[in-house]
């Protein structure tokens, strides 16, 4: 877990240097400030400092990567926290809906479990929300287990009320499904998608993926 500590000194010379000639002789910064702000952290890590909510694994938070409509491919760097850039797509498909992770959780690829979020808007990086499970994407990437939770937004009043997967017009699942088979073809990568699963396999899914994480961070107190 990544934390920022920003010393008394430092962020008083900090001030000093960048303050402009005419505040000079204001004390913008007061010592209680100063004191206040040398025993604060801030955390940095969305897999890990991110609670997944009460509510799991039915409703859960997930943190966006890449927003619907875009080439390019975000994901979090897990050393930092940060979202990154990765690449931007080969072919000129774009993300059908909000693509992300779910906080702690971890699955066998040593990734938190990916998330695909059906709503109304576009969702910048970084962002978070709450969304629902209504379905399973079983998944092959280049021989390895990828598997997709589909969710939709909990507080988006146009798809709030699915509850599985059945419920979404079969020409939506087609969507999902062409988008993961190709769109790492000009990358001469084999992808292969399975039957889309019910609502009850997504929550299993994220359950198991809930405990594994508990299991590994438990396994690293231990070390």
């Amino acid at each position: 877990m990544a934390l920022v500590s920003w010393g008394r000194r430092a962020v008083r010379q900090h001030f000093l240097v960048s303050r402009p000639p005419s505040m000079a002789g204001t004390a913008v910064l007061n010592e209680r400030i100063l004191s206040s702000m040398s025993q604060k952290h801030v955390a940095a890590h969305p897999w890990h400092d991110l609670e997944i909510g009460p509510g799991a694994p039915e409703v859960f938070n997930c943190v966006v990567e890449i927003p619907r409509g875009g080439k390019v491919k975000y994901e979090l760097d897990k050393a930092s926290g940060l979202i990154k850039v990765d690449r931007v797509l080969y072919s000129s498909v774009v993300y059908p809906h909000n693509y992300g992770f779910i906080p702690r959780t971890l699955c066998e690829d040593s990734d938190p479990m990916d998330v695909l979020i059906l709503m109304q808007e576009q969702v910048v990086p970084g962002c978070f929300l709450r969304a629902r499970a209504i379905g399973l994407m079983p998944m092959i990437d280049q021989g390895e287990k990828d598997d997709k939770i589909i969710a939709v937004c909990a507080d988006d009043p146009e798809y709030r009320h699915y509850t599985d997967i059945k419920d979404l017009p079969p020409h939506r699942l087609q969507e999902i499904r062409r988008f993961f088979e190709d769109y790492k073809k000009n990358e001469n990568k084999e992808v292969a998608v399975n039957e889309f699963l019910p609502a009850k396999d997504a929550i299993d899914a994220i359950k198991y993926s809930m405990d594994l994480y508990g299991s590994y961070i438990i396994e690293g107190l231990r070390k």
